[in-house]
Order: structure tokens, then C-alpha cells, then sequence
């Protein structure tokens, strides 16, 4: 299960940012999933709530957005009846070839802290 190491590294980029700002305590984490990344979102969170869980960041919520993959055919245009995980570079309507794009993300794209109260009142 890669998720877990994924989930890991999540963690430990959205800790390094607030830790550059200050004490704090992580709440959320927003992350960008393409349908071509080989994560099971699923997995992904279940995995993020083992990482964080009995820390100081236990409650904080790890949210996907799921970013699918376009199939477009030079000659039909876009291949909307492809089956869920089918990636044929074939067109199934006219046979020709056809283009994938998007899909490959995974990236942190945002994430949201609460300040320890000590150091703002400082």
C-alpha cells in the first residue's frame, strides 16, 4: 500500500510549511488526485488518518480532489463512452488514434492551520 508513504510525505510537507510560519496545529489538507496517479483516494485517507492519528495534528481532515483524464480523438473529438480504468489508445468509435491528457496530478494544493495561541499573543 504506497498510499501509506504518499500520505507520510503529505504530512510531512504540510508540517514543514507551518512549521516555517510558527508553532501551529495542522486542521486540513487539500490535495489534487489524477484519475492516472495510481492512488486509490480511498486508501489515501484512510492511510492520512494512521499518519496523523495520536500526534499533535490528530483531527486534521486530508481532502481530495480527484482530477479524471481526457481521451480525445483527432478525428471525433472527445472520447466520453471509455470505461472506467480503460486506456486504449484507440478510439472506439472510428478506430484512430487518440491523445490522453491530464489525470497525472498529485500534488498539496492548499492547507489550513490554527496558530498556537501562545506565540500570537507574543
Amino acid at each position: 500500500m504506497h498510499e501509506l508513504s504518499l500520505a507520510t510525505e503529505i504530512y510531512r510537507t504540510c508540517r514543514a510549511t507551518i512549521d516555517a510560519r510558527g508553532p501551529g496545529r495542522l486542521d486540513s489538507a487539500r490535495v489534487a488526485i489524477g484519475e492516472l496517479a495510481a492512488v486509490e483516494p480511498e486508501l489515501l485517507v484512510y492511510a492520512w488518518e494512521a499518519v496523523v492519528s495520536g500526534g499533535r495534528d490528530a483531527a486534521a481532515r486530508l481532502e481530495v480532489e480527484w482530477h479524471p483524464a481526457r481521451q480525445t480523438c483527432a478525428t471525433c473529438g472527445e472520447v466520453k463512452e471509455r470505461a472506467p480504468g480503460n486506456w486504449l489508445r484507440i478510439c472506439p468509435a472510428c478506430g484512430g488514434p487518440v491523445q490522453v491528457a491530464g489525470g497525472d496530478e498529485l500534488d498539496v494544493i492548499d492547507l489550513s492551520y490554527t496558530p498556537d495561541e501562545e506565540e500570537t499573543a507574543k
